[in-house]
């Protein structure tokens, strides 16, 4: 079995169709699939038919952008149903505040000489203002050719004391697994490797309190972790005990760091999170 558990279509930030990832998926051999595209549900019905079609089992998810002790960091949540009022209202707002974030991102922007920043963003955002992320002005800045690749783009703009970045503050972590739980789902804490920790003992941290709130899994095999990271995680998982995920998140062709289906399976000695609804 393949699984991957973390991936972006279109309704977010990445660059395929919900159906087009889902047929890259199927064509990487992936048997097991879930969406979890930020802050957004309104992939998932045209995945699932997808999926369907393709004889895939597929797993509706969702990632949820969470402030935490002044940090962005990602729950995702696996196997939720889809009318729960609380997360579906409580998605739609964020989606609001989207808006007001990307225009004094592209305020910022200005200031250093790139105009037309919102207009650009919100094209690679498919002219949805709820979606816009600075995903989408990454990429209207390559067009740009104010950086080289997306990725790179963060090296310059976008990140914390250069242009274009602005704070925001999404949910909380008690909130955000309070809607996954309420939804019938798993909560998962996305590449934990990744995040800017500032202080010693913050990962930890993070850790504690996302435990304490009824988080129930982590990430350890994820296009965001090295190999080192792989075993880490797995430690940590295992010192934890949590459920083990993996997942490529994967946004778009040549921007990803792993493609869909392409991340090896998960260390020996750990549940996998698959495993509460095999």
């Amino acid at each position: 079995m393949t699984v991957d558990l973390h991936c972006h279509s279109t309704a977010s930030d990445g660059g395929l169709s919900p159906a087009a990832l889902v047929a890259r998926a199927y064509s990487n051999g992936v048997t097991q699939l879930a969406l979890t595209d930020h802050d957004q549900l309104a992939g998932l019905v045209e995945a699932r038919m997808a999926a369907n079609a393709l004889g895939m089992r597929f797993i509706n998810g969702v990632e949820i952008s969470v402030t935490w002790q002044n940090l962005t960091v990602h729950i995702v949540g696996l196997n939720i149903a889809l009318d729960h009022v609380p997360l579906v209202d409580g998605l739609k707002k964020m989606a609001d505040g989207r808006r007001e974030r990307a225009l004094e991102m592209a305020a910022q922007l200005a200031e250093v000489g790139i105009e037309g920043a919102y207009e650009g963003a919100l094209a690679h955002a498919n002219g949805r203002e709820d979606l816009i992320s600075r995903t989408h002005f990454a990429r209207f800045l390559v067009a740009q050719r104010k950086s080289h690749h997306v990725r790179a783009v963060f090296n310059d703009y976008l990140v914390a004391g250069k242009p274009g970045f602005v704070e925001h503050r999404w949910t909380s972590l008690q909130e955000a697994v309070a809607w996954i739980d309420g939804a019938g789902g798993v909560a998962v804490l996305a590449h934990p490797g990744r995040y800017p920790y500032t202080e010693e003992g913050q990962e930890s941290s993070l850790f504690d309190d996302f435990i304490s709130v009824g988080g129930r899994a982590v990430e350890v095999v994820t296009g965001s972790h090295s190999k080192k990271q792989y075993a880490l995680y797995a430690e940590t998982a295992r010192r934890y005990g949590l459920l083990a995920s993996a997942g490529s998140d994967f946004h778009a062709l040549n921007e990803s760091r792993v493609d869909i289906g392409q991340v090896p399976a998960l260390p020996a000695g750990l549940t996998p999170v698959w495993s509460v609804w095999a």
